[in-house]
């Protein structure tokens, strides 16, 4: 964190204002872009008047990796891990959506097996996330058991999934057409005992930070966003439904198996920090009431749509058959051919809508990749959210809009 102690300059966040910047005892105050209250690489600079916020501008870039053009560049397949890394807390809901995207291109229809499955994993993301923004969020301000069970969970829901495809955190775990594994035994019942422990622990963490009069404080009426200011700035998830506007693609555009599931969805009505962190609270709650029904309803099957184009093949064949073998060899070299055309898939992530927008000339890469990050919706009204309001609580919003700084920059 540094501080101006000269007038700013032509390059400085505030360069087209020429007020000096020391009128009224005010003050330049950078956070970030290195600074642990952002969680990321980003920058807002901010114009202080003895500690209440009267301007401010964010800057981003920071983690800039290329990555649309990374999917112009690599065939299909090989960008499957890319996804991972764009909101690193919910990587298996983006890997649903890309290829869902060439799915669409090029007309797979998965197997029902298949979809609740992906339907699962898309839960347990939301249910990640939402503990790593709640929690960090608190933690900024100073509740630091709340952070620790909500990690314990979060370390749980981890494991599940590292028995499901290997890894943790950076999963990878879908194929277009298909999954990396089916389940492996015992999977369902292990999710049952984790969700049960979830939601007592869920409980128990509500009692210690929803009602409680040092958290209320820090978060009642800051940062408030109204419906028209969060319809304007495009924003999505949690965040648009904190400001009263009751949209959900799950309910709203059914995809994958939710048209089948029961589920609510929480709305509330003032728009500001604490509301935010309630509507994600609820939000973990049905998420555990969609993952009970999945157990229950889990079809047996197949997992791999019956489509030659897009099959990996078995080992077993790759290691006794040369047709096999050369097959395995130009899919993974070559990729695959997708048909010329567009598709837009958008799904709702545990930050909002999620999409991946396909343009393709045939052939094993895509010829334009667009990614809509809802981070890069989230980051913008941040300047309006802090306007008036102290410094301290400039972290308050950052840390509820949960900005993922892979997934803003890309």
């Amino acid at each position: 964190m540094s501080t101006g102690l000269q007038p700013p300059k032509k390059h400085d966040a505030f360069e087209d204002d020429d007020k000096d910047i020391f009128e009224n005892s005010q003050m330049l105050i950078n956070i970030g872009p290195q600074h642990p209250a952002t969680h990321g690489t980003l920058r807002i600079a901010c114009r202080l008047n003895g500690e209440v916020v009267e301007d401010s501008k964010c800057e981003l870039g920071y983690l800039h990796r290329a990555m649309e053009k990374l999917g112009e560049v690599k065939t299909y397949h090989k960008f499957i891990p890319y996804t991972d890394r764009l909101n690193y807390c919910s990587a298996l809901q983006n890997n649903v959506a890309y290829v869902t995207a060439v799915e669409k291109l090029m007309g797979i229809e998965i197997p029902p097996r298949n979809t609740y499955i992906r339907t699962m994993v898309c839960e347990m993301a939301r249910i990640i996330d939402h503990i790593i923004c709640v929690g960090i969020n608190a933690f900024d301000l100073g509740a630091m058991t709340y952070f620790l069970y909500g990690f314990h969970q979060r370390e749980e829901a981890y494991t599940l999934i590292e028995s499901l495809c290997g890894s943790r955190l950076t999963t990878s775990y879908t194929r277009v057409g298909g999954l990396s594994g089916d389940l492996p035994e015992g999977f369902l019942p292990r999710m049952k005992k984790w969700l049960d422990g979830l939601q007592t622990q869920l409980d128990e963490m509500d009692k210690l930070l929803t009602n409680n009069r040092i958290w209320v404080d820090r978060t009642k009426g800051v940062g408030v966003f109204t419906s028209d200011q969060a319809i304007a700035y495009s924003m999505t998830g949690p965040c648009l439904r904190a400001s009263n506007v009751n949209i959900d693609l799950r309910r709203d555009r059914p995809y994958l198996a939710y048209r089948d599931l029961e589920f609510d969805v929480p709305v509330a009505k003032g728009g500001d920090v604490y509301d935010r962190y309630l509507v994600r609270v609820q939000e973990m709650y049905e998420s555990i009431r969609i993952l009970r029904q999945i157990v229950e309803k889990m079809p047996k099957g197949p997992i791999w749509a019956d489509d030659k184009r897009v099959r990996i093949p078995e080992k077993e064949r790759v290691h006794n058959s040369m047709e096999s073998l050369i097959h395995h060899f130009k899919f993974f070299m070559e990729g695959f051919d997708v048909p010329e055309g567009e598709a837009y898939v958008p799904m709702e992530g545990p930050n909002g809508e999620v999409g991946f927008y396909l343009i393709s000339r045939g052939g094993s890469k895509a010829y334009r990749l667009r990614i809509r990050a809802p981070s890069f919706f989230m980051f913008q009204p941040v300047p309006e959210m802090v306007l008036g309001e102290n410094i301290a609580d400039v972290i308050a919003v950052i840390g509820s809009v949960n900005i993922i700084a892979g997934e803003l920059d890309r």
